[in-house]
């Protein structure tokens, strides 16, 4: 079958040639001797340099096996050519279709999925919901089903700030955790969960549901997101808890307004203030750039919606049934019956489903 470029493909080679006129600029670029001697502008330009580098590589590739295939098209075309070499031709440019088409496809996917890739670090925050002590119960029992997976995967976590209950729960947890592939394993866990279980303290054995949130927030670098210092408020106070030694004796909680935003930070996890400031800022800064992400992306707000990752707080997303050992994700109506797994940090099925979903419904609307 002869080979054929869709509309879609040709708007899709059409940019891809546009990444490599700017891929080759920033080449350029990074090797000015006044750019190389400024490490924020190097560090920033090295990015946006690798996050083009796979994508311009495929088109490189594509762009070889077209010549190929036109040069055996003017052989075949050669009136002068055997009927044996027309006919190696042939078979040549048959395989190369091949070639080409697969690496279309290749390409696509790699293009709907390249600013997920290029993310490697992000704050996770899990908030108890409705179901007082067993909702916060279940925020420590989600945040050691991340701690499991990310330690599969090699990711580094890095505790931000943690609000213990009275149960051994808490009714808050953030955290970062950096690492490649990140924003692909986590930022499909954006929204409600649900869990559904006999608690401790029920005597009549009867099941609870209690609810808990999840927010997984892209961090940027520095560089991505520019503050003004004055439009932000930094309150100092003593850190709050309970008696004893474990009571700051200096002004070490720091509160955070941005007053533009209204975004509210307080930290106070540690007794340093000079941490919790630093620990402040970069929760401010991961929470201004999800808004104006979030606002960059308004106009699509239709599309987002059909689309998982939409960061949807209020969505119920995933129900945790103990008694069935049942863990349903409801976006893509996926129920798993491992449950006992999943807690345990198992979750590459449930997110390579994800993950294929969102790539599907990207793909579609190209």
């Amino acid at each position: 079958m002869a080979l054929t470029i869709t509309a879609t493909e040709e708007r899709i080679l059409a940019k891809l040639a546009e990444m490599a006129r700017n891929y080759q600029q920033l080449e350029l670029q990074m090797h000015d001797p006044a750019v190389a001697a400024n490490p924020t502008k190097i560090v920033a330009l090295a990015k946006e340099y690798g996050k083009l580098k796979g994508l311009v590589e495929y088109y490189h590739h594509y762009q070889e096996l077209f010549r190929q295939r036109e040069d055996a098209l003017e052989i075949q075309a050669d009136p002068d050519s055997d009927h044996e070499i027309c006919q190696m031709a042939q078979e040549e440019i048959s395989d190369l279709d091949q070639q080409i088409t697969r690496t279309l496809d290749e390409v696509k996917e790699k293009l709907v999925m390249s600013d997920d890739a290029a993310v490697d670090s992000v704050i996770m925050e899990i908030r108890a919901g409705t179901g007082g002590d067993e909702a916060a119960l279940f925020v420590g029992d989600l945040y050691g089903m991340y701690t499991h997976y990310c330690e599969k995967c090699n990711w580094k976590i890095e505790p931000l700030n943690f609000s213990p209950s009275e149960r051994g729960g808490f009714r808050e947890v953030i955290y970062s955790v950096k690492g490649d592939g990140v924003w692909q394993g986590l930022g499909y866990e954006g929204g409600g969960h649900r869990v559904q279980r006999v608690p401790e303290t029920e005597a009549q054995g009867r099941i609870h549901t209690s609810a808990a949130t999840v927010a997984v927030l892209p961090e940027p670098e520095e560089v991505e997101i520019d503050i003004n210092p004055d439009d932000v408020v930094e309150h100092v106070a003593r850190s709050s808890g309970p008696g004893g030694q474990s009571v700051n004796k200096t002004s070490s909680a720091i509160k955070l307004e941005h007053i533009p935003s209204g975004i509210t930070v307080s930290m106070q996890d540690e007794k340093s203030q000079h941490k919790n400031r630093a620990k402040a800022w970069r929760i401010l800064r991961s929470r201004l750039y999800e808004m104006e992400k979030q606002k960059q992306h308004a106009e699509r707000s239709a599309l987002r919606k059909d689309m998982i990752g939409s960061g949807d707080r209020s969505q119920r997303i995933r129900t945790y049934n103990f008694p069935q050992n049942r863990l349903t994700d409801h976006r893509i109506n996926l129920s798993l019956y491992s449950l006992d797994k999943a807690i345990m940090g198992d979750l590459d099925a449930l997110i390579d489903a994800l993950i294929d979903y969102d790539k599907q419904k990207r793909l579609e609307n190209l």
